[in-house]
């Protein structure tokens, strides 16, 4: 009988057996923000810090679940609104609570124990002129840290930069500072690439980012990592940046970025479910070529993993603008979402990627 399995789109992930899986790191935009906390407490027993712009504390989609008689409508009402812009900071996220709910996840198993926290290294950051993702909700982030026993110098809190909803980058062509709109990359003049400052607080010194690259940016095909779930509303591709002394054998270190809402490779517009490729954006591939990431991992032996999230608005899955899952999309139970835990699709796709990078899987 002949296989029904569908072909190889481009090459598999590569193994790269001198890769340091202790010494992991994530960080993200947005919804790449709330999934870097997410996959950070899934799995802290292998990520040793995280990089959050612009994300709300472990499990906020959960914070009031009486906010609709319909389980997965309470998920999305507190998202859009207790999770990104609450009436008063009073009525955001509650840390303290959702603490209680991280430890109670780790006892049930679902996620490595949060004591793996107590010597991580946490960057976060919200811009004052973010009128996406209110800083109020970010502030909460770091208290919610702070509770799980972070100590304050592990931790590097910036809010004090009038950026709009955006990494921040010195690219000319970004958008102005201010700015809250796609692709969601702004230039801060005259400064650092924001990238390098969140590698640099989770690994401690760098080298100078390199001012012409010198490894590869690989294409792989991703969907081994998620068994083509529909649910799991990932793109048949991911990228990793590889720099050239990790191809020559040299050992590395591990960081996961990912992007945001609107900024995968394949990110089209949704109109009535159906993609507007007449007015596709483009800027796809702009997240994992022009942030900096691959600049400053270059000279310093850090392998760049760029799991891809794309839109989906069909009778399966509600991802229309290509969000990583935050609030309970791709949970085969809307009741009892899972999308926080290391069984949730993303997650476990995205485990399973890194620890192929260091010849675990």
């Amino acid at each position: 009988m002949a296989s029904t399995q569908s072909p190889p789109l481009a090459d598999p992930l590569t193994a790269w057996g001198a890769a340091d899986l202790s010494r992991c790191s994530v960080s993200g935009l947005s919804s790449g923000a709330f999934m870097a906390v997410q996959l950070h407490l899934a799995h802290s027993a292998m990520f040793s810090g995280a990089g959050i712009i612009a994300g709300g504390p472990y499990r906020c989609a959960e914070t009031f679940r009486a906010a609709s008689f319909i389980a997965e409508d309470a998920f999305v009402q507190n998202a859009l609104f207790v999770c990104m812009n609450p009436l008063i900071p009073q009525v955001g996220p509650d840390p303290e609570r959702l603490v209680a709910v991280a430890r109670q996840t780790a006892r049930d198993r679902l996620i490595d124990p949060v004591e793996n926290l107590a010597d991580d290294r946490l960057y976060i950051f919200t811009g004052s002129a973010d009128t996406v993702v209110d800083s109020s909700v970010v502030h909460t982030t770091r208290r919610f840290y702070e509770a799980l026993g972070v100590p304050p110098s592990n931790l590097r809190f910036v809010d004090d930069v009038p950026a709009g909803h955006a990494i921040l980058t010195t690219n000319l062509e970004d958008n102005p500072l201010d700015a809250n709109r796609p692709p969601y990359i702004n230039r801060l003049p005259g400064a650092r690439m924001q990238s390098w400052d969140i590698l640099e607080h989770l690994h401690g010194p760098l080298k100078a980012p390199a001012e012409r690259l010198g490894g590869r940016l690989l294409r792989f095909d991703q969907r081994e990592f998620f068994d083509d779930d529909p649910r799991s509303s990932m793109s048949a591709y991911g990228y990793v940046y590889v720099p050239k002394s990790v191809e020559a054998g040299g050992p590395c270190r591990v960081h996961v970025a990912l992007h945001g809402c609107k900024q995968g490779y394949n990110y089209v517009d949704l109109v009535n479910g159906r993609p507007d490729r007449a007015n596709d954006p483009p800027y796809g591939n702009r997240y994992m070529t022009t942030t900096g990431y691959n600049e400053m991992a270059d000279t310093n032996g850090i392998v760049v993993l760029y799991p891809q999230a794309e839109g989906i608005d069909d009778g399966v899955t509600q991802n229309p603008e290509g969000c990583w899952d935050w609030w309970g999309y791709s949970s085969p139970d809307v009741r009892h979402p899972d999308y926080y835990s290391q069984r949730a699709v993303q997650i476990r796709a995205i485990h399973a990627m890194v620890s192929r990078l260091g010849g675990v899987a």
